[in-house]
């Protein structure tokens, strides 16, 4: 028996944004550990939406990849973005 559409969407959704989140762990670079981030945030608000939860999956969308990328982008730019090596 194979599995209904949706199901492998929405595999395919949880799967991207867990990717994308482990990626934004992993990597050094701090702007695209922040897309990462935003990015694996995008694919979990369109895991939200398939689970017919609008009003989650908008507001992952707006705080999670839109606002709180912003911030961090914000936070990078003010403090120019690199990490000391002193410790």
């Amino acid at each position: 028996m194979a599995a209904p559409p949706d199901a492998i969407l929405l595999g395919i959704l949880v799967a991207a944004s867990l990717a994308g989140l482990v990626a934004a762990i992993g990597l050094r670079d701090f702007v695209r550990s922040v897309l990462a981030f935003a990015l694996g945030s995008a694919f979990l608000a369109g895991a939200f939406a398939l689970l017919a939860s609008p009003y989650a999956a908008v507001l992952e969308l707006t705080v999670g990849a839109g606002l709180t990328a912003v911030l961090f982008l914000t936070a990078i730019t003010l403090t120019s973005g690199r990490e000391d090596d002193d410790g």
